[in-house]
């Protein structure tokens, strides 16, 4: 079967985060049963949304970068926006859940996202 999603390491992490348009990446690994659960939902997901970056990070593969950033439980789901981080969190969705994630991506205003950014940016 044909997979929808890629895997990221930390050498083309960055550059395919900052991308544009909506990029979710699932933070996992091989021994991690909610992780296993959340795969077929993550697919099926991501078979029905091919104008979107579904990534993969396996965990036990990429130490540096998830202590990089910062995960400590998984699965851990971020999407990126136009190269900015509006979700990041733990725990698997179920598939609606995730379908509505995705639909609140997309209605962001990134003008408005860009401009609370900028407004948390030390000075």
């Amino acid at each position: 079967m044909a997979t929808s999603t890629i895997e990221l390491t930390k050498d083309d992490f960055i550059e395919t985060v900052q991308g544009d348009g909506i990029r979710l990446v699932d933070f996992w690994a091989a021994w991690c049963g909610p992780c296993r659960a959340f795969s077929p939902v993550y697919e099926r997901v991501a078979e029905k949304n091919p104008d979107v970056v579904f990534a993969k990070v396996d965990t036990e593969a990429e130490p540096e970068l998830s202590s990089a950033l910062e995960i400590s439980s998984i699965p851990t789901l971020m999407v990126f926006r136009d190269g900015v981080l509006v979700f990041s969190q733990p725990g698997a969705l179920p598939q609606p859940a995730l379908e509505d994630l995705l639909s609140q991506v997309r209605a962001l205003d990134m003008a408005e996202v860009r401009a609370k950014v900028e407004q948390q940016q030390p000075r």
